[in-house]
């Protein structure tokens, strides 16, 4: 699996306005992420949120290849989820959603 391209700055500028918009902060934010089953960097993805009470959801796809991970957690703002999705890019093989 191809590693995914980093995002622009432009994105992240306008990825920051909208989560300005489409709610309240500090406030509870879903991330969701696709990662190949076998890869180690499940755990590494879990450890971005330890300093955050958060909720964990996982589920494989139909033929176990990939995990799908939502995690709910309250944040602080959005730069807050951005620095987030930042290191989860750094991950080998994860998919942001």
């Amino acid at each position: 699996m191809a590693q995914s391209q980093p995002k622009s700055d432009d994105f992240y500028s306008r990825f920051y306005d909208q989560l300005l918009e489409s709610q309240d902060w500090p406030g509870i934010y879903l991330f969701k992420f696709i990662i190949k089953s076998e890869s180690d960097n499940l755990g590494a993805l879990k450890v971005l949120f330890d300093n955050w009470e958060a909720q964990f959801s996982e589920k494989k796809s139909s033929k176990n290849t990939f995990t799908s991970l939502s995690v709910t957690v309250k944040m602080e703002s959005p730069d807050k989820v951005i620095h987030i999705y930042k290191k989860a890019s750094t991950l080998e093989g994860i998919i942001t959603l």
